[in-house]
């Protein structure tokens, strides 16, 4: 249904969620849980999106588990409504407590490896591409330089 509203629109109405969910998460002081994938292609390149809403920084895939859902699925889906690509298998890195919005967050982080290339949706994320390890896009955010050590670090 929301594929019917002309993509402007849907991008404005995106950074006003993005100010809202922002202030809310601070009101309540608790988030829900997230989820990270970080997917490699077949010659070990990054995969890092661009969202349409808060800082115009790369991030890689990811997002917030549905009621009842569990981290793996939820991951599998965000990289899928993201970037449009699959993966066979998704292999846990961690768990990671954080503050997000000045509220307490966990995020589980996956690794993944895939043959798809990125088609992002235009709307919620503007740009999805691989990067070699060794040449990443600036600006990072914060979060994403955290997770790359992370997963240096279980490599």
């Amino acid at each position: 249904m929301l594929h019917l509203i002309p993509a402007p629109l849907h991008r404005a109405l995106l950074r006003a969620a993005h100010r809202v969910r922002h202030h809310w998460r601070r009101l309540r002081g608790v988030t829900s849980d997230g989820v990270t994938v970080i997917a490699t292609d077949l010659e070990g390149r990054i995969l890092l999106v661009r969202h349409s809403y808060g800082p115009d920084l790369w991030y890689f895939p990811g997002g917030g588990l549905r009621r009842g859902e569990c981290p793996k699925a939820a991951a599998q889906r965000e990289l899928a409504e993201e970037t449009a690509c699959t993966v066979s298998a998704l292999n846990p890195i961690g768990v990671l407590d954080e503050v997000l919005s000045g509220a307490s967050h966990r995020v589980h982080v996956f690794a993944a490896i895939t043959a798809d290339v990125p088609r992002p949706d235009g709307r919620e994320v503007v740009d999805a591409r691989f990067f070699p390890t060794h040449s990443l896009p600036e600006p990072l955010s914060p979060r994403t330089r955290a997770r790359i050590e992370m997963w240096h670090a279980r490599a």
